[in-house]
């Protein structure tokens, strides 16, 4: 047992002396600590960073692959002249003792509605073929289970609140390894600065892992950093309350001060609830206004072609709730602009997503800014390539360290 011990302690020598090097002549203070903390916090996270790039290249596809697993209900054939309206499909359905909660309704006329609706006191969806009148389906919920799996090991591990402790911790790691990978990038001289930028694919193994490393992470070092920066906005509050407040927002501990003023945020909603609360009661036995007379009013408020969403009236919420994903911007960002409308088709309010103050635009696209489907297909691709690299960054640069351990031996 005794010549165990002693065997044992010359590799972790070794191993020790690979977690370190003296500083370098010319070498500045900065750059060699950061070398330092790259590699440390490097080796502390790169099975968690790779896990959740990884588990962020298969969860970018969620609703392609969702879509293309229920594609016979998702796509249907076009028949011109032949759509039925909201009013006629929410009369099918109370023929068949279903109640029409939500519908929407894709701009693309080669895609099926799909309805809310409540049968037996059970809120239930499916697709409806609106050229047809057929009831497609439920979706079919076998990859919803992969990605639930998915989504559960990217946020916490499938380990609960502890999980999601060591993930936040790795996430913030990695933004401090990509501070540092540029420091360390960055060239001393100009004339270096090409040797940066390529891949030298005719070296040895050792140095085309060194420039894939180097390279890859510069090229992805912005769009990984805001993917990290957004993945810990979910994560930590203090990082949320962080960002609201340098976009311009109010610090989550400063709110409850707020509520004395008169001009506070929550005036406005407490008067936006008391309303509906008399909606409920003035209105009760008024005839609702029909839901293509709402789809009307909704596209004179918000004139352009787009994805609705339609909800109705229901006990929570006494109003139609319109939602048209608005694209007519310069890079074709999908942003919510919503329509209220009382029971009878009154206007109510209008909230536009290009009049929100930036934290609340922030706010509101955190969860697409950081999975990608803010600008759809095209940047779930770029996605998609980014978490891909980020995979490998991890894996490129243990084996660096790996080769630095095994060239001490």
């Amino acid at each position: 047992m005794r010549l165990n011990v002693f065997a044992i302690k010359p590799s972790m020598k070794l191993l020790f002396k690979s977690l370190y090097r003296k500083r370098r002549k010319n070498e500045s203070v900065i750059r060699y600590v950061m070398w330092l903390m790259h590699l440390w916090l490097g080796l502390l996270s790169c099975l968690i960073v790779f896990i959740m790039c990884l588990t962020g290249c298969l969860y970018a596809f969620k609703n392609q692959i969702t879509d293309f697993s229920n594609r016979d209900k998702v796509y249907i054939n076009v028949i011109s002249g032949k759509t039925k309206n909201a009013d006629l499909i929410q009369a099918e359905l109370f023929k068949q003792n279903k109640e029409l909660t939500s519908l929407l309704i894709p701009d693309y006329k080669g895609r099926s509605y799909v309805i809310g609706y409540r049968e037996n006191q059970l809120d239930k969806s499916a697709y409806y073929n609106q050229y047809t009148g057929e009831i497609l389906g439920q979706p079919n919920v076998g990859s919803n289970h992969f990605f639930e799996v998915v989504l559960d090991l990217h946020r916490n591990l499938m380990m609960g609140n502890a999980g999601r402790q060591v993930v936040g911790a790795a996430v913030l790691m990695f933004c401090i390894l990509l501070m540092s990978g540029l420091v360390l990038w960055l060239p001393k001289k100009l004339k270096f600065l090409k040797q940066g930028l390529t891949v030298m694919w005719k070296a040895k193994f050792q140095r085309v892992n060194h420039d894939l490393h180097n390279t890859l992470g510069f090229y992805t070092f912005l769009m990984l950093f805001f993917i990290a920066v957004t993945g810990l906005y979910i994560t930590y509050p203090w990082v949320k309350n962080g960002l609201i407040v340098s976009l311009g927002g109010s610090s989550i501990d400063n709110i409850s001060k707020e509520k004395d003023n008169e001009d506070d945020p929550f005036g406005g909603l407490l008067e936006d609830m008391l309303q509906k609360q008399d909606e409920k009661k003035n209105l009760k036995n008024s005839a609702s206004a029909s839901i293509d007379k709402i789809i009307q009013l909704a596209d004179q408020q918000l004139p352009y072609p787009a994805v609705t969403s339609i909800e109705l009236p229901n006990k929570e919420n006494p109003r139609y709730v319109v939602i048209k994903t608005n694209t007519q911007n310069l890079l074709g960002m999908m942003l919510p602009d919503e329509v209220t409308f009382d029971k009878t088709g009154v206007f109510k309010t209008k909230e536009l997503f290009s009049d929100k103050p930036l934290n609340k635009q922030f706010t509101a696209l955190a969860k697409p800014l950081h999975t990608g489907e803010i600008m759809g297909l095209p940047s779930i691709i770029l996605y998609f390539i980014v978490s891909l690299i980020g995979c490998s960054l991890p894996v490129t640069g243990f084996l660096i360290w790996w080769h630095r351990l095994k060239k001490m031996k």
